[in-house]
């Protein structure tokens, strides 16, 4: 029962973005601006300071934010089903709450993921070169492991709400410092010190530094110490959330 709960409301997830093809080209659009106004707009200042290709830099970082957003915003789900009566439905079901939430987190990751996906084929077009095929395929997997934290972090905070405006408002003012905070843009090791101690409690660092590493070949953490990362906030995030759904009210 558990698992088909899970499975249930992971297909629901992925089926709701499938078919808003709006949806899915809104949801481009900013990673794009990114890369274009970003990627070309400094990529001479970038190479003239000796530090390679400005593009190819921020791809994983580009990846990431565009996980990030999508993730974050997955948790509108809980407050809409709540308006709408959904949500009364499903909780009242004979699974608990924890199946509940990790079918709707699961998803989440899913559609994430696949926005990543398309962000990536887009730059492959664009003239970005992985360094390797199986770099790639392991980078799916960061990929996965990074929406799946934020889709869980998401849904912790909609649990906690019932006003729609007031979680758009929330997840802008959490994700965009967790974004700009992360050396998505700017390289960690040499950026200022500041902001470098900062970003180590980001851990969306650690999912940008993992998919630099197997696009790019390089990174600043190791790959042991970003798995560690998020791994870890990802099951902090998931007991989190188990809590605050067993204290959800219809």
């Amino acid at each position: 029962m558990e698992v088909r709960a899970i499975y249930v409301m992971w297909l629901r997830e992925v089926k709701r973005f499938t078919r808003s093809r709006s949806r899915i080209v809104g949801s481009l659009t900013q990673p794009l601006l990114f890369l274009v106004a970003l990627g070309y707009g400094l990529g001479p200042i970038f190479r003239r300071a000796g530090q390679g290709d400005y593009f190819a830099f921020i791809v994983p970082g580009v990846i990431s934010m565009s996980i990030l957003f999508v993730s974050l915003f997955n948790g509108m789900q809980i407050i809409w089903d709540r308006q709408f009566g959904f949500l009364k439905e499903t909780l009242v079901a004979p699974v608990s709450r924890l199946a509940i939430m990790g079918g709707r987190a699961l998803g989440g990751a899913t559609v994430a993921m696949m926005q990543g996906t398309l962000v990536l084929g887009i730059t492959m077009l664009a003239g970005f070169r992985p360094v390797s095929l199986t770099g790639m395929v392991l980078g799916l997997l960061v990929m996965f492991l990074t929406a799946l934290l934020f889709s869980g972090l998401g849904l912790v905070v909609a649990s906690r709400l019932r006003d729609m405006q007031g979680f758009q408002l929330l997840i802008n003012f959490l994700g965009m410092p967790v974004f700009f905070l992360s050396g998505a843009l700017f390289p960690i090791a040499q950026g200022s010190k500041g902001l470098g101690f900062i970003a180590r409690f980001d851990p969306l660092s650690y999912g940008v530094d993992a998919l630099r590493i197997f696009l790019l070949g390089h990174g600043v953490f190791g790959l042991a110490l970003d798995f560690t990362v998020l791994g870890g906030v990802t099951v902090a995030i998931f007991m989190l959330g188990a809590h605050f759904f067993s204290r959800m009210e219809i």
